[in-house]
């Protein structure tokens, strides 16, 4: 999707966009080659031109931080499969919903192989050094709270990639509510163990592993490895619908 894309362009809008896509124009490439056919301004064609020379020189060289500051938030999602190689899905627990009063308890993240949980009072401190190796962040409704959490405890880590937060994607293909019932929805299962366990259930765990109950952290780390590990299976279920309702808009 992201070679179909010239919003992050200098003075490209979705006007523009739209026009070249209902003329079946679908790539960069496809716009160098047939430019003539599109009704567009001839300085505005030059812009595109100019705007896709530096986008595929940027996707070269895998500047994800170029396409993170240039593409609107909410699309960033258009970049995933060209950035998929470093991705990090990323889930947090924590004891209350606001930065102010609470604090982080969990921290997980999967790359698509390995699911690594990092825990308050053990090796939280870690994520500073992780965050850094990924080009590309998912998350649910992780703009609003999972990365502003993160990003008051631990001010250093930049958030300077691309991050594609599902929940607003989802919400585009008529898939609404929390993780939970999308994943009903969508047909993803959980353990027995975690089933019908939710964020307030894992304020109460989190408690009682202070109280020293070292199973009800073995159930809360199992519960945020299941978040993580299925953010990666619902944007590969539903990231071809992303791109669909996207394309259908210029119809």
């Amino acid at each position: 999707m992201l070679t179909s894309t010239y919003i992050h362009m200098p003075r490209i809008g979705a006007t523009v966009e739209k026009r070249i896509w209902s003329n079946g124009i679908r790539t960069w490439d496809e716009f160098m080659d047939r430019r003539d056919e599109i009704l567009i301004s001839p300085s505005k064609k030059d812009m595109l031109m100019t705007g896709i020379r530096e986008s595929i020189e940027r996707l070269e060289s895998h500047d994800f931080e170029f396409f993170a500051k240039s593409l609107p938030k909410a699309e960033h999602w258009r970049a995933f499969n060209e950035f998929s190689g470093k991705v990090a899905y990323v889930d947090i627990e924590t004891t209350g919903l606001s930065p102010g009063s609470s604090y982080i308890t969990v921290v997980g993240i999967y790359d698509g192989n390995n699911a690594r949980t990092f825990v308050k009072g053990i090796d939280l401190d870690d994520i500073v050094d992780v965050f850094p190796k990924y080009d590309f962040l998912v998350s649910f409704n992780g703009a609003r709270f999972d990365l502003p959490f993160i990003k008051r405890e631990f001010p250093q880590i930049e958030f300077n990639q691309l991050h594609a937060d599902l929940m607003y994607p989802l919400r585009r293909i008529s898939l609404s509510g929390g993780l939970k019932k999308i994943e009903c929805e969508l047909g993803i299962s959980r353990a027995e163990e975690t089933v019908g366990i939710s964020g307030f259930d894992a304020v109460r765990l989190w408690h009682q592993y202070e109280r020293g109950d070292d199973d009800a952290l073995d159930l809360l780390l199992k519960y945020n490895r299941e978040d993580i590990v299925n953010l990666k299976t619902i944007i590969d279920m539903t990231l071809p619908r992303f791109i669909e309702n996207k394309f259908s808009e210029c119809i």
